[in-house]
């Protein structure tokens, strides 16, 4: 294991119906390829070394002394490999005939594991040659030349880099309990079944749904090898499947019904996986008495290959896939209605007032108080949307707020604050001509306090339009823009809200909506609280100040989420952000070294903002609301994440980055 990820194989080699030298000859091929790959562990199908369709062969005495002597012949042919193997053999141990699988590595055998549910069908009647787990006591025996203890009770294998992995056999998986969730509660990290599943009507549709239930169930890996091609056809078909899950998603798959020997490979996140167990209660109390005997592997020799990041990272881990869009932007809006519904039932209010700007924020804001109010059944002529032009607005964007308002139909209010903040300059002796933070800060207090004022006068509250990508930079002005009576975005991220406008400008009715929506999405994001260039272009743009939000938002989630380092974040990225991979922009290592230690830094240093926010609902799995999410001093050094990263906070001042709105 390697910046927590493990490479698993799961192969369907060649096989002839009780030829035990031809099958562990391609049992060691698909191994040594698998070894040349990188996987560190790979698992075969059940009886593998016999063949599964051998029936009444079992009994002989030949067959089962022939597969035991293969397995030691590759023993001996494969002591130079660390790769841990797992193949199925039928096993005898005094008077019991098992159904088991064989864990190797380096010329070794690590343990046996008997198969606990047998089945009774009419094709696959195992009761008549196999007896189950359940009928062993504990034992020790001689087998393929190792001494190897053999038991009832459940089996975890640790590698050298502390992965536990537990192994299942085919008709365990399909069982009302299988041993692989009492494994994966007593700490199985991975879940390996070797299958000899045959192919019917809709029954491959079914496995898949069971291995992805219980990977998910587990919070595990799930891989899968079932029988194939050359095995008998008396009576069944096996389409030899090859298949890896983790938590409930599919990472790889072999074709089914291929004629060929098929070696299916995929890059587990372990960290990932023990994030998601730490964070999960219910299963932290499900492994209360679950226990296991435990089978440690032998240590790595050699020099380790270097290692690749092969696994694909979804750059924008916060945005739904494309198939999944339009249903998931239905189902935020509800929740963000549903959440400012209630909050308006309860005071009895009718009036709500909000900042536009004509960004992304505010509009999404007004697209929820919208829709609120019509299924309220309340007039939208309560929303009061107030534009309040300073010395950084721009033509476009004003035009563009007074636009959406009217198409929406709301009461609109203007107020330019030009000359109460030079008052306040005034007031106070700071020179207007000097744009510091307290140039931009005053105009977005007063900002504030119009808004609270007005929602005073007219007994409504103030709806925050501020976003989680936001929060998390602590890009936002302490007691102004950062202040709202109900925080209708607050667990939005920036990459999200994009699609969301997106999605109402594709479904709303109204040539001029539609076409201010759109602008605004072209719009660049930015506080204009800096005066426009000479041509009257917005001159201060957030993302050259505090860096991409696609990166941010990507370090945010995978920082939250997972509690993942510095180094494993940029590692990520560097995947993720590789030749411009769905519609985001491609980074350079310097720049993705460099925006990460502007995240850390910020992160950190803004999280008093963060401890005083208004209520808002939750959307998804990532929320940084002090109540109940994310919980962190305000005064926590970063020094360890930065010391970590890429680039040095000196380093950073340099290179500029900083960006104002402390």
């Amino acid at each position: 294991m390697i910046h927590g990820y493990i490479k698993v194989a799961a192969a369907i080699p060649s096989v002839k119906v009780a030829d035990c030298q031809h099958n562990i000859e391609h049992i060691a091929r698909e191994m040594r390829e698998a070894d040349r790959q990188g996987a560190e562990i790979i698992v075969f199908p059940e009886l593998s070394v016999t063949g599964y369709s051998c029936q009444d062969l079992f009994a002989q005495q030949l067959l089962i002394a022939q597969a035991e002597a293969a397995i030691e012949g590759l023993l001996s042919k494969t002591k130079d490999l660390d790769l841990i193997a797992i193949l199925g053999a039928p096993v005898v141990v005094e008077s019991l005939l098992l159904n088991c699988a064989v864990v190797v590595q380096r010329g070794r055998i690590l343990g046996i594991v008997s198969k606990t549910y047998l089945p009774n069908y009419s094709e696959f009647y195992e009761k008549r040659w196999f007896a189950s787990a359940q009928d062993l006591n504990d034992a020790e025996i001689r087998y393929a030349g190792c001494l190897v203890p053999i038991t009832p009770a459940h089996q975890l294998f640790v590698t050298s880099d502390g992965v536990k992995f537990g192994v299942e056999i085919c008709e365990d998986l399909w069982s009302p309990n299988p041993p692989g969730t009492h494994l994966a509660l007593a700490g199985a990290d991975l879940i390996f079944n070797l299958s000899a599943s045959d192919e019917l009507i809709g029954k491959h549709a079914y496995l898949r749904s069971l291995i992805a239930q219980q990977s998910a169930r587990t919070i595990a890996g799930y891989i899968y090898s079932g029988c194939g091609f050359g095995e008998s056809t008396q009576d069944v078909v096996y389409g030899g499947n090859a298949l890896i899950y983790e938590n409930g998603e599919e990472l790889a798959a072999s074709h089914r019904f291929s004629f060929d020997p098929q070696l299916v490979t995929a890059q587990i996140d372990i960290d990932k996986l023990r994030a998601e167990r730490r964070t999960n209660n219910t299963y932290v109390n499900a492994q209360h008495g679950q226990t296991a005997r435990l089978r440690p592997a032998l240590p790595a020799v050699g020099v380790r290959r270097p290692f690749v990041l092969e696994r694909d990272i979804n750059p924008l881990p916060f945005v739904p896939r494309d198939e999944q869009m339009a249903e998931s932007c239905e189902e935020i809006f509800n929740i963000q209605v549903s959440g400012l519904a209630q909050r308006l039932t309860h005071i009895h209010a009718q009036t709500v007032v909000l900042g536009i700007s004509g960004g992304l924020d505010s509009t999404l804001a007004l697209l929820v108080c919208a829709k609120t109010f019509d299924k309220l059944g309340l007039s939208r002529r309560g929303i009061v949307g107030v534009t309040m032009p300073g010395f950084g607005t721009t033509d476009r964007t004003h035009r563009n707020a007074l636009a959406l308002m009217q198409a929406l139909g709301v009461s609109t209010r203007e107020i330019d604050i030009s000359s109460s903040v030079r008052q306040h300059f005034a007031d106070i002796g700071h020179d207007f001509s000097h744009h510091d933070v307290v140039y931009e800060n005053a105009q977005a207090r007063e900002r504030t306090q119009i808004l609270m004022d007005l929602s005073n006068q007219l007994s409504g509250i103030v709806i925050g339009t501020g976003d989680l990508s936001e929060l998390a930079l602590g890009w936002a002005t302490y007691n102004g823009d950062h202040m709202s009576m109900y925080a209708i975005n607050a667990s939005i991220p920036k990459t999200l809200i994009r699609h969301l406008v997106r999605h109402v400008a594709h479904t709303i009715e109204g040539d001029e909506a539609r076409s201010t929506l759109l602008d605004i999405i072209d719009t660049p994001i930015s506080p204009e609280l800096i005066p426009a260039d000479e041509q009257g272009r917005i001159a201060q743009k957030t993302e050259e100040l505090v860096g991409p939000y696609e990166l941010h938002d990507f370090f945010l989630y995978h920082f939250l989420r997972f509690g993942f380092s510095p180094a494993r974040l940029f590692l990520m990225a560097q995947r993720a952000f590789s030749q411009g991979k769905r519609g985001v922009q491609t980074y350079s290592v310097e720049e993705i070294g460099r925006w990460m230690a502007v995240f850390f830094r910020r992160f950190f240093s803004q999280q008093f903002k963060r401890s005083c926010l208004p209520d808002g609902p939750k959307v998804g799995s990532v929320s940084l609301s002090p109540r109940g999410d994310w919980r962190m001093p305000s005064d926590a050094s970063a020094r360890l994440w930065l010391e970590e990263g890429f680039f040095r906070e000196e380093e950073l001042r340099s290179k500029g980055g900083k960006g104002l709105k402390e």
